[in-house]
């Protein structure tokens, strides 16, 4: 079994950028464990613009965000092995992978960054009736198909859900040539961004249906078509049934984060997100694993996923050079009053330096509210929002002032007030 620093496990944007910042930080044995035959993620098949405008502050497309990442990891002489599955890791720490070169392996590392991304939720998971034809894609399959293989899925299409890679994929189908004829929505909000809904749906005159759900599925061989209903109180609307003639259904209806790995390690999981607990230096409950990227929770903008596994290279860098950190007081951080969730969800305040980053997602759409944050019955920190939506994610940095009320406050709030 060999001895290694840090392992990480992914090669996508989130992996990249921990490398970079652990070797900035003073750690030399790194090594990225990838199982796809290139580098970059999801980003590979993104091919559209939008990515890093905070990171670059340029406009770029997936392929060309991730390269950047790529071409640093090489400058910095950080080894990555592609084409390689790992099968295991262990709750002290021992990576089990395998590739067709090395076989099967061991990895004993002093700490690990789980950085391995997110899936989409499929078909069996949303208990849609109707028959098993062809036709029925995943919006990330689609994207794949068509950005990669050069094959497009279909002609006439109706997309369920409104996240941002149906809201991409409809614009894409539209421009290879086929009908995108109306994106279905269960919540009475999309769950995109609000850009993606303007340069995706508006500019192209795709209707977004919110709330309604496909209720059935026509044909056998091929989808001949769908029907969608109105939905009120969770349940179809009879009599609201609108049939669409369509060869092809695409599945936008959610991202799971990828912790297979994670739980069988015993690292404990959110029950919200389905990614792993952390505290401020975003280390899970096993002590030297940490976690960062869509694992953790789903971002809506790659340049904060790189942002935060940044951070968790850093953090392990720190702890592998000090021999594991001194935890200290640990403060449980709850999310109230519309907040859904809250990453990091315990705090030492003995271990901050100099500032303490929160993110968050509300559990609805609000309008003319504010943010706080309370340390104990305190208010520390309070912003008024003109909207929130569950598609946008948001970030709080509290410095100075509000970290002096931490310690012995009993823990932190992060609720919705009126504004």
């Amino acid at each position: 079994m060999k001895q290694i620093d840090l392992v990480i496990l992914g090669g996508g944007p989130a992996g990249l950028a921990a490398a970079i910042a652990a070797r900035k930080a003073g750690v030399q044995d790194i090594l990225i464990l990838e199982r796809d035959r290139e580098p970059g993620g999801i980003l590979n098949q993104c091919i559209h613009n939008g990515f890093g405008l905070h990171t670059f502050q340029e406009e770029l497309t997936g392929p060309e965000y991730a390269a950047r990442f790529a071409d640093q990891v090489r400058e910095l002489g950080i080894p990555c092995k592609l084409n390689t599955m790992v099968l295991d890791l262990s709750a002290r720490r021992v990576v089990t992978a395998v590739n067709r070169t090395d076989g099967l392996f061991q990895l004993q590392a002093k700490a690990v960054v789980l950085a391995m991304g997110c899936r989409e939720r499929p078909r069996g998971a949303l208990n849609i009736p109707g028959s098993r034809p062809a036709g029925i894609y995943t919006a990330g399959t689609a994207q794949r198909l068509v950005n990669m293989e050069g094959c497009l899925p279909g002609r006439r299409v109706v997309i369920l859900g409104s996240g941002d890679i149906g809201l991409i994929m409809a614009r894409r189908m539209t421009l290879e040539g086929a009908k995108v004829l109306c994106v279905a929505e269960l919540m009475p909000y999309s769950g995109g961004l609000k850009r993606n809904i303007v340069q995706c749906l508006d500019d192209f005159g795709i209707p977004l249906k919110l709330s309604h759900t496909v209720v059935d599925i026509k044909g056998k061989k091929r989808v001949e078509g769908v029907t969608i209903a109105r939905v009120e109180n969770g349940r179809p609307v009879p009599g609201s049934e609108e049939s669409y003639d369509c060869d092809t259904l695409l599945l936008s209806c959610g991202l799971l984060p990828e912790n297979e790995l994670s739980r069988a390690a015993g690292v404990e999981l959110s029950a919200v997100t389905n990614g792993p607990l952390v505290d401020e230096s975003l280390q899970t409950s096993l002590p030297g694993v940490f976690a960062a990227g869509n694992v953790l929770h789903v971002h809506d903008l790659v340049d904060y996923v790189s942002e935060e596994a940044a951070a968790a290279g850093a953090h392990a860098a720190r702890y592998i050079l000090q021999g594991g950190a001194e935890g200290g007081e640990a403060l449980p951080v709850r999310a109230a009053g519309g907040v859904r969730y809250t990453v990091p969800t315990a705090v030492h305040p003995a271990r901050l330096d100099g500032a303490l980053t929160l993110r968050l997602r509300v559990d609805n759409v609000y309008r003319d509210r504010a943010l706080a944050v309370y340390a104990g019955q305190t208010c520390i920190w309070r912003r008024k929002r003109p909207v929130l939506a569950p598609g946008e994610m948001e970030t709080i940095v509290l410095k100075g002032p509000a970290l002096d009320k931490l310690p012995g406050c009993g823990g932190l709030t992060v609720t919705l007030e009126e504004a």
